[in-house]
């Protein structure tokens, strides 16, 4: 396993529509352990997707385990994700490794059904909601070569330098 490079705002990679995956073997695998590395080497890391290591597939993996007092599902691997229905929407505060240096208020469904496969090829469905919803739609959203910049509520009052990290 490796830690990967991530891309950091503004390169244009980050802007790509990542392709559906296609072939469930050990390559993709070992990329999913690779990404999986590289999110738990970033510092408050819940989420990442492939594009953000430039590779323009749609894989993400979501952790939200870590949190406190925040229902999940624990760790998925998502590949092809779709997500089917979403319900209420609430503001809420977004970093993302792509862009270290801001966070940002953005708007996002408080719950969302979503359906993928796994790093087998295995069909699986789930229902999410709150802090684990927001996650899983701001991954997904790298796939569509959007970022959190993108969903602002407001470019001049909702986006914050990040506090730095040791």
């Amino acid at each position: 396993m490796a830690v990967l490079d991530v891309l950091t705002y503004p390169d244009p990679r980050l802007k790509e529509i990542a392709a559906p995956v296609e072939r469930f073997d050990e390559a993709l695998r070992a990329f999913v352990a690779d990404l999986d590395e590289t999110m738990r080497d970033g510092p408050g890391a819940v989420g990442i997707a492939a594009p953000q290591v430039g590779r323009l597939e749609r894989i993400v993996i979501v952790d939200c385990s870590g949190r406190k007092n925040t229902p999940n599902h624990g760790h998925m691997v998502l590949v092809n994700p779709e997500i089917s229905e979403w319900d209420g929407y609430a503001v809420g505060r977004e970093g993302c490794l792509s862009v270290p240096d801001y966070t940002g208020n953005v708007i996002r469904a408080e719950r969302i059904t979503l359906e993928a496969k796994d790093e087998n090829g295995a069909a699986q469905s789930f229902e999410l909601e709150g802090f684990e919803a927001r996650a899983v739609q701001h991954e997904v959203d790298h796939l569509d070569g959007m970022l959190f910049l993108d969903r602002l509520v407001s470019r001049r009052s909702d986006l914050f330098r990040r506090k730095k990290y040791k």
